[in-house]
């Protein structure tokens, strides 16, 4: 990891957990030449769904916001993990998909999803500036309130 983004998350107050194994018949990550495609993480915290429910009727945006900043941190970790530890390989996160748990007069999933583009746009600087979508859905695995995934450029 570079030290430039260790201190990033040092000073965020972020430490990176071990990589969270896939729940079913899947690989939690993907490299195809020089992209790095994540699979969808949940907001884990120590192991367990931190935040459940529905955006709008259980959960409010700021619990929301948690939950996807959350799911970011899975995000890093499991890009550490890909990247043999080094996220100083990552020149660019290209998008980050949010799928947001939603009440059906919810319509604030963009708000919600803020929470991993800001802490990934603040550990990685500019290299965390993405596209991405921020969908509402009827329901999420686990109960999870969030749900995202990512493809980054990553150097070889």
């Amino acid at each position: 990891m570079s030290d430039e983004i260790a201190a990033r998350l040092t000073e965020m107050g972020i430490t990176l957990p071990e990589a969270a194994a896939p729940a079913a018949n899947y690989v939690p990550y993907v490299i195809s030449g020089n992209l790095l495609y994540i699979s969808g993480q949940l907001p884990l915290e120590g192991g367990k769904v931190a935040v459940t429910g529905h955006l709008g009727k259980t959960v409010d945006v700021a619990g929301g916001q948690r939950g996807a900043e959350l799911c970011a941190i899975n995000i890093l970790a499991q890009a550490k993990a890909a990247l043999g530890g080094d996220l100083g390989r990552i020149r660019r996160v290209i998008k980050l998909n949010g799928f947001v748990a939603s009440a059906p007069d919810f319509i604030e999933q963009h708000l919600v999803i803020n929470g991993a583009s800001n802490l990934i746009a603040g550990v990685l600087g500019e290299a965390g500036k993405h596209a991405r979508a921020a969908v509402g859905m009827a329901a999420l695995p686990l109960n999870a309130a969030v749900e995202i995934d990512a493809i980054m450029e990553i150097a070889e």
